[in-house]
């Protein structure tokens, strides 16, 4: 087959125009086509008034040798790549070796778990929170309740974060054996819809997230992988010293034992008991970049006419996004992040008395606001230093003080976009638009809550993001505090073996350990280092 990428076409095109564009692309008759699969399709929103639809396609065509000769100089006419999954090894039938564990059962976790299965490892999964129909009745305890459980909310349990997100399933990491693919079509298998195969931004939603979690729960299982859940990790037991150091088993918040040489982490970016427990064993860490900020919010209808125009509500295109970038006067980067169209504003939070926001979507992205975190970089060096674990107290002071901001209650708090421009609290009522947090938004000063420098980065971006997006800087638009778990504060740093530095049998995974960034990455991390271990087990 060949793989033809780049071919454009108007947004309203016939479905044979297709088949016609590739026979143009390539001078055959239409004789000579035998088969089109759709690839990849996206969109070119450049010009509100002629929007183009961007198709890679894998084509079935006669005489495929002479034509690849003939484009040889054409990088958007190939051979299609091998795109399956190959495992690199496999356990033996009678194999009797030792069980890995994984420990977080969210995207990186549960991609690592499968794979092991896979392989006939017969994996243990320990996860500190319930499964995820237990864990979804908790989450919405606190939205709808205010009441929160520590070990059971949108940080915690059987799908990590990503089951209250969008569920966006697109990233621009680096993939040449294309795990990502492998990642998509277990989705798929799972209950995922099968566009995301072929979506340039493939997402699934949270209700369809948690059917596909338990669907890939059951495959596992049935390989002989074996859950434990509401099981907390307490403690690393490590024998030996310098180069003889070696991961021996982990201890449980419950008193039991568990006897293992090989744990992936995939614990995710807010186990901060967890960290501090791998800190104190001697893990090598170190702390990393992140950013903080807000989630701001807008009426979709008005996302959708800046980026479409006329064009708004077509089927095809569904709810608008956008990416918004932009470099400030005091060195601070502030950017979009986590676009959600079509949804809510979350409360993430997983410690009492602390505020935290995120965004959340479902599959049909058909609520009246869109969201996305409003966020500005920060550096460990500049603003947190004090070693590994800074980057946790730096969050916990800013959520602790957003707590406070919103009442003490677990509402939020929140500012109108012309008041924060005009430096003045916010009161009354809310105006255009309506934030979605639950339990509620406390409106106020945000400055009680973020740093100085993050405020003034944000009044410096809105205009330049209203110029791009109208109405992205409207008067009466809410933003809501406190976004800061918008990845790691540190990164447990791991050799070319995917190991721990300095510490045998353990593979630090996802977006916890500072290796990844949402859904997809994480995923795909999970993998990577699956495959690392098992080429420990299996030699």
């Amino acid at each position: 087959m060949l793989r033809l990428s780049d071919i454009i076409l108007p947004l309203d095109h016939a479905p044979e125009d297709l088949e016609r564009a590739v026979c143009a692309k390539l001078g055959i008759a239409p004789a000579a086509l035998h088969r089109v699969h759709m690839v990849r399709r996206g969109n070119d929103a450049r010009k509100k008034s002629a929007i183009k639809l961007v198709y890679v396609l894998d084509v079935e065509v006669e005489d495929e040798a002479r034509i690849l000769t003939g484009f040889a100089e054409d990088q958007h006419v190939r051979a299609t790549p091998d795109t399956s999954y190959h495992f690199p090894v496999m356990a033996p039938a009678d194999y009797s070796g030792p069980r890995p564990v994984v420990i977080g059962a969210g995207p990186c976790g549960l991609l690592a778990a499968l794979i092991l299965a896979q392989m006939g490892l017969k994996p243990i999964i320990v996860e500190r929170g319930k499964a995820v129909r237990e864990r979804t009745k908790d989450t919405w305890g606190l939205w709808r309740k205010g009441v929160l459980d520590p070990e059971s909310n949108v940080q915690y349990g059987e799908g990590g974060a990503g089951t209250f997100s969008d569920g966006k399933l697109y990233s621009r990491i680096k993939d040449p054996r294309h795990l990502g693919r492998k990642v998509l079509v277990e989705f798929v298998k799972a209950g995922a819809p099968d566009d995301i195969l072929y979506e340039a931004h493939p997402h699934i939603g949270t209700f369809r997230l948690v059917t596909m979690v338990m669907s890939m729960r059951d495959t596992i299982e049935k390989l002989g992988g074996e859950y434990r859940f509401s099981t907390r990790v307490s403690g690393f037991d490590v024998q030996g010293e310098g180069e003889d150091r070696q991961l021996r088993g982990l201890h449980l918040a419950d008193g039991g034992y568990i006897e293992t040489s090989h744990v992936i982490m995939a614990v995710g970016h807010s186990a901060r008991d967890t960290f501090e427990v791998l800190h104190e064993a001697g893990v090598t860490m170190e702390a990393k970049p992140f950013a903080i900020g807000v989630r701001i919010e807008h009426p979709q209808s008005w996302v959708d006419k800046a980026r479409f125009g006329a064009c708004a509500g077509n089927e095809i295109l569904g709810a608008a996004a956008y990416s918004l970038s932009h470099q400030c006067s005091n060195g601070r980067t502030v950017y979009s992040f986590c676009m959600c169209p079509g949804g809510r504003v979350v409360a993430a939070t997983s410690e009492e008395g602390r505020v935290v926001t995120n965004g959340m979507s479902q599959y049909s992205r058909a609520e009246f606001n869109a969201n996305s975190g409003l966020v500005v970089t920060i550096d460990p060096g500049k603003d947190y230093p004090g070693g590994p674990l800074a980057g946790i107290a730096f969050q916990r002071h800013w959520e602790d003080l957003a707590y406070i901001a919103g009442g003490s209650n677990y509402q939020a708090p929140g500012q109108k976009v012309s008041d924060l421009l005009a430096g003045r609290a916010s009161s009354g009522d809310f105006g255009a638009v309506i934030p979605s947090y639950k339990p509620g938004v406390h409106l106020t000063d945000l400055r009680e809550c973020l740093p100085d420098y993050v405020i003034d980065s944000i009044r410096e971006a809105l205009p330049v993001f209203g110029r791009q997006v109208a109405g992205y800087d409207h008067p009466d638009v809410i933003m809501t505090g406190v976004e800061t778990r918008t990845s790691s504060p540190l990164r447990i740093t791991r050799g070319k073996d995917l190991q721990s530095l300095n510490t045998r049998g353990l593979y630090p995974a996802g977006e916890g350990a500072g290796y990844a960034g949402g859904i997809l990455s994480a995923a795909v991390d999970g993998i990577r280092v699956a495959e690392a271990l098992a080429a420990e087990l299996v030699k």
